[in-house]
């Protein structure tokens, strides 16, 4: 930088600092902030319970598509099998079958009553024909019983949803032949959180509780170094085994239920501490592309270039950190 250009500088400082009221000082302190590194979390579901089939047969119909949202007991697809109907039709025959003999085995009775009045008949008559009746009118109620069994069964062909949530995938095709437990779609019925895979050699700096910062859908890591702006999580769970060299934890976070399951999004993790100078922006004045501080050094305030890095957001308001250009104990002079 060309002598001319600082002197200009100190004297547009000097000009600008005799039209403004009263200015305050600040300190430069170092403190302790976390070293922030951008990874990849996954969205996944708490829990994923799949919707299986009753019964063996064909797919007639699929009632949903992936991404539908669905609450327990709705169906989401139906399944049938031309066997049932059969069965259907044969228990219907038995028991119009045994209602005929039924019919016959009352005129039986009712005529055996009769004679034992006339006293033509013997009492062993009657009583043969009172079990012939009780044995019909007993297998006709279990031939009903079958018959229901038959229908709860061709009624087990609608496929249920287990819980509340959404669908993640149909594993069948409209007419593909299944058999009874077969999985038909699975659904995502738990809250979504963000399952992250770390570095072995950031494992004891990953600790339950951290705050980890999850920038908006679709951002990429930024070329300056600047943390974008995001949403705030929480990691509620360090799994205590590390895999292929990885560590993985789970990060809960709010408002990303309209996520889809396995999607990627870029989290900020703390996984180490440094020591950095912030100043506040009204410390800093840019000119010609270059930032100034004003420091105060021996009664005298001197106009130093700095280097910045990036904004955060701290208690006591907005800071900038500084890369160069100052040290601990300088006190700088603050605009208004």
């Amino acid at each position: 930088m060309s002598r001319s250009i600082v002197i200009t500088a100190s004297i547009l400082f000097a000009l600008v600092g005799a039209s403004r009221p009263q200015a305050a000082e600040f300190t430069v302190t170092r403190v302790s902030v976390p070293e922030m590194k951008a990874v990849f979390g996954q969205v996944e579901s708490t829990r994923v319970v799949p919707a299986r089939a009753r019964i063996g047969g064909s797919v007639r119909e699929i009632v949903i598509n992936e991404g539908d949202q669905v609450k327990e007991g709705q169906v989401v697809a139906i399944i049938g099998d031309d066997k049932l109907v059969l069965e259907q039709k044969a228990a219907k025959a038995k028991i119009d079958a045994l209602a005929s003999q039924l019919k016959n085995a009352r005129l039986d009775l009712d005529r055996a009553l009769q004679l034992l009045e006339r006293g033509v008949a013997t009492q062993a008559r009657v009583d043969q024909a009172r079990t012939q009746f009780d044995v019909i009118t007993n297998q006709i109620a279990a031939a009903e019983a079958e018959k229901a069994v038959v229908e709860q069964r061709a009624h087990e062909g609608e496929v249920l949803a287990p819980a509340d949530g959404r669908i993640l995938k149909v594993q069948v095709l409209l007419g593909s032949v299944v058999m009874s437990g077969d999985e038909i779609a699975s659904v995502a019925s738990g809250k979504y959180y963000l399952r992250l895979s770390l570095p072995e050699r950031h494992a004891a700096e990953v600790k339950r509780d951290t705050l980890v910062r999850v920038v908006q859908r679709g951002a990429v890591a930024p070329e300056d170094g600047i943390i974008p702006q995001g949403q705030a999580g929480r990691i509620v769970k360090v799994y205590p085994e590390i895999s292929g060299g990885r560590v993985i934890a789970d990060v809960e976070v709010e408002g990303i239920g309209d996520f889809f399951v396995n999607e990627r999004t870029l989290v900020w993790i703390p996984v180490a501490q440094r020591t950095a100078m912030f100043v506040p922006p009204q410390a800093v004045e840019t000119i010609h592309g270059i930032d100034y501080v004003r420091v105060v050094s021996a009664g005298h305030v001197v106009t130093v270039a700095v280097i910045l890095g990036e904004r955060v957001e701290t208690p006591e308001g907005t800071r900038i950190e500084v890369l160069s250009g100052l040290k601990e104990g300088d006190r700088l002079i603050v605009r208004d």
